[in-house]
């Protein structure tokens, strides 16, 4: 795939990250693609907060929201932060063969691991991505501390 269209699947994930933090929530968005990589499988937000429910990841969220399927062999996570080891532990898990990362900048998360197990990794180190979460974790670093497990 272009670094054109993972920067136009990233947006979809950021208009899921945006919508979370208007709803107070943690500002990290995610979708999943098909692997002709203009099918919207589903999307998704961090709705820890919001739903009171500390396995509500965005990637987690995209991925229930793509429902049940026979394979995600091909299949593209896009997601505005690296995942953590919990979100990176589905991709290899259902077997997404690529995550794309909107910035790696405030949160190193697991996509190292997942490249050392064969997925496709491509950082795109957006700066409307970094922006985001750099503001957050500067106003809520409690929130943004209880997310990451310290």
């Amino acid at each position: 795939m272009s670094l054109e269209a993972d920067r136009l699947m990233l947006r979809t994930a950021v208009e899921e990250a945006r919508a979370g933090l208007a709803e107070g929530g943690i500002p990290i968005g995610a979708a999943l693609y098909g692997p002709d990589g203009a099918t919207l499988l589903g999307r998704g937000r961090n709705r820890r907060v919001q739903d009171g429910d500390p396995s509500m990841h965005a990637e987690t969220a995209a991925f229930r929201a793509a429902g049940r399927r026979r394979s995600y062999r091909g299949t593209t996570m896009v997601t505005t932060l690296s995942p953590c080891w919990y979100c990176s532990g589905l991709v290899r898990q259902f077997g997404i063969s690529r995550v794309v990362v909107g910035e790696n900048r405030t949160f190193e998360g697991g996509h190292g691991w997942l490249a050392d197990h064969g997925v496709q990794i491509v950082i795109l180190d957006d700066p409307e991505c970094a922006a985001l979460m750099q503001e957050f974790i500067a106003a809520r670093p409690d929130l943004w501390n209880e997310d990451i497990g310290l």
